[in-house]
């Protein structure tokens, strides 16, 4: 099974959104045996707490549940998953220092924006500090990374 890892900063907002878009999608593409998805944030400042309720709101106005408690990423996730996908550039060089720091060599670590179609833009804005907008915008970006990087691992493995 191919295990993956969604990462930003709280892990209230945007990578608990991705990894809820990420296994809706796997079980409506029946995928469910091959692929499962967690996220994390790696900073411990809401440890235990749900996800954003705006966050909760949007997606489920998309048909999205989100069941999740934020955690923060720690060592052993370098060695139980596959891809870690950071929304952006600051989480990505914490989990590349922290990787580093524990010696390990992983290739599976990408920005999420890496997988999306334009891939003009690199970073997934975090909403925690805007407006509803906001939150439907990271939702859409969310939802096209996940489905291309669906259709990746799928051709891969």
């Amino acid at each position: 099974m191919v295990k993956v890892l969604f990462v930003c900063l709280g892990n209230i907002c945007r990578s608990p959104v991705a990894e809820a878009i990420f296994n809706k999608r796997i079980r409506e593409a029946q995928l469910v045996h091959r692929f499962l998805a967690d996220s994390a944030g790696t900073s411990a400042y809401h440890l235990g707490d749900p996800p954003d309720q705006r966050s909760v709101n949007n997606a489920l106005s998309n048909g999205v549940k989100i069941n999740h408690r934020a955690r923060q990423i720690i060592s052993k996730d370098f060695y139980e998953f596959d891809y870690i996908l950071a929304m952006d550039q600051d989480n990505l060089q914490h989990i590349e220092l922290m990787a580093q720091n524990q010696g390990v060599s992983h290739s599976g670590i990408f920005l999420i924006r890496s997988f999306q179609s334009n891939g003009q833009e690199l970073e997934v804005p975090d909403p925690y500090f805007g407006g509803k907008h906001g939150f439907q915008k990271v939702f859409d970006v969310l939802d096209d990374c996940n489905r291309r990087f669906i259709e990746y691992l799928v051709k891969a493995h």
